[in-house]
């Protein structure tokens, strides 16, 4: 791949799929300056740029997006790698931070999301992956925000890559079980835990095929093709 673009540019995940990508030039978006500067400097490309975005700003995205599309000329590959964590308590969680959550993971990577395709179809070329979540296939009890915000996600990337699958754009649709990085250092490790290394690796490897959606590690599709049909009063009395 010669040029991606990774909109949450210090994702350990995100960065771990533009390292083994190994592109000629990468373009690192996020809100952090010093961050950015960091993660730019540990990557393995002959150019590196790097450019501020705010996922919770959303009516500066399309000035952005188009922005950093014009100047790059367009990318081979983008990576959407936002998202925060919180509000596990439910009901009894902080409700300002129950929004945040909402916010960022549905609306703010919504609106990347979108502008982001816009622009790989008016090229008529290129591959969009979204990192997604287990998450997002049947929302629990111990984390519902978050993963009501994450299906909303998945399911605009689904249904926009089948409108977009006759102009020369990909989506593929990234779902990681429980990740060890900073964002999760402070959560116990789900059974099945993996690393941003690994979902790199299953990433990239996805992308020489023709899937439109990968689980990271591959066990969790069959493990989720049974809870997903499981009754809910079953579903709702297991440890999840």
């Amino acid at each position: 791949m010669s040029d991606v673009l990774l909109v949450g540019g210090t994702s350990e995940i995100g960065l771990a799929i533009v390292r083994r990508l190994a592109p000629q030039r990468a373009w690192l978006l996020g809100r952090d300056r010093d961050r950015l500067a960091r993660a730019a400097a540990a990557l393995d490309a002959t150019t590196v740029e790097v450019g501020l975005l705010d996922a919770d700003d959303i009516p500066s995205h399309r000035r952005q997006i188009d922005g950093v599309f014009a100047d790059a000329d367009g990318f081979d590959v983008v990576v959407i790698a936002v998202g925060v964590l919180g509000a596990q308590a439910g009901l009894d969680a902080d409700p300002d931070e129950a929004i945040e959550v909402m916010r960022v993971n549905f609306l703010g990577a919504g609106s990347l999301l979108l502008e982001c395709l816009r622009q790989l179809r008016q090229r008529g070329e290129g591959t969009l992956v979204l990192l997604s979540s287990v998450a997002a296939e049947r929302p629990r009890a111990s984390n519902p925000i978050y993963g009501a915000a994450k299906a909303g996600l998945d399911a605009l990337a689904q249904g926009l890559s089948d409108a977009t699958a006759s102009s020369g754009v990909r989506v593929l649709v990234v779902r990681p079980g429980f990740v060890n990085t900073r964002m999760t250092s402070n959560l116990e490790p789900a059974p099945f835990a993996t690393t941003p290394e690994a979902v790199a690796s299953a990433t990239v490897a996805a992308l020489r095929g023709h899937a439109g959606t990968i689980w990271v590690p591959a066990r969790l599709r069959l493990i989720f093709a049974v809870l997903r049909h499981l009754p809910r009063a079953v579903y709702r009395r297991l440890p999840l």
